[in-house]
């Protein structure tokens, strides 16, 4: 279900983009945590893009549980010409995780990132935020892009004796406002 939404949602932005640009792109921050990632960017107006944006991690990292999948649709503004420069950026963000035995020791308004040392997290969140980009241009098809982006995600999770157990102790449900979003972006331009 989850795969036929994205499929679906990809199909209508190429739809709707009819003859504009496109860019493909990966966040290299991302790819440093082994999450697979994805980003294509549509021109929808001469400063209006949609970017719709995922990644994706199923496996172990060492003896840390860091499994996750999200998507994150992004409408952007650009100041001057679209796929140029500076822009402004609204997204949403939604996904699932399963997190455990992670070296978090500090906490970050109001998150308690300690607790994912001790404990496994299963669960869903949802939100949205805002965000300030630049892309420079490196060539006729080649952008790097940074971008960084601050909002509130709700999160409703089960939580885990340790990274590996299967038995529960609870659940719960928290509200993280902070940074959504952290790109270094390369982008191919169609």
């Amino acid at each position: 279900m989850k795969k036929t939404l994205i499929f679906l949602l990809v199909v209508f932005a190429a739809t709707f983009a009819n003859a504009q640009k496109v860019g493909i792109k990966t966040n290299l921050l991302y790819d440093a945590t082994a999450s697979a990632n994805l980003g294509l960017e549509f021109g929808l107006a001469p400063k209006w893009t949609l970017d719709i944006s995922g990644n994706y991690n199923a496996w172990p990292i060492n003896d840390h549980k860091w499994k996750h999948w999200f998507v994150q649709p992004e409408a952007r503004y650009w100041l001057c010409n679209r796929f140029q420069g500076h822009f402004f950026a609204l997204h949403a963000i939604g996904g699932q995780y399963n997190f455990g035995n992670l070296p978090g020791g500090f906490k970050f308004l109001g998150s308690d990132f300690r607790k994912l040392n001790d404990h496994r997290y299963q669960g869903w969140g949802a939100g949205g935020g805002i965000g300030y980009g630049y892309a420079w241009v490196l060539g006729k098809h080649w952008n790097f892009e940074a971008e960084i982006a601050i909002g509130a995600i709700y999160t409703k999770y089960d939580i885990y004796d340790c990274e590996s157990c299967s038995r529960k102790i609870g659940n719960g449900d928290h509200v993280y406002y902070g940074p959504t979003k952290l790109a270094l972006s390369f982008e191919y331009l169609f």
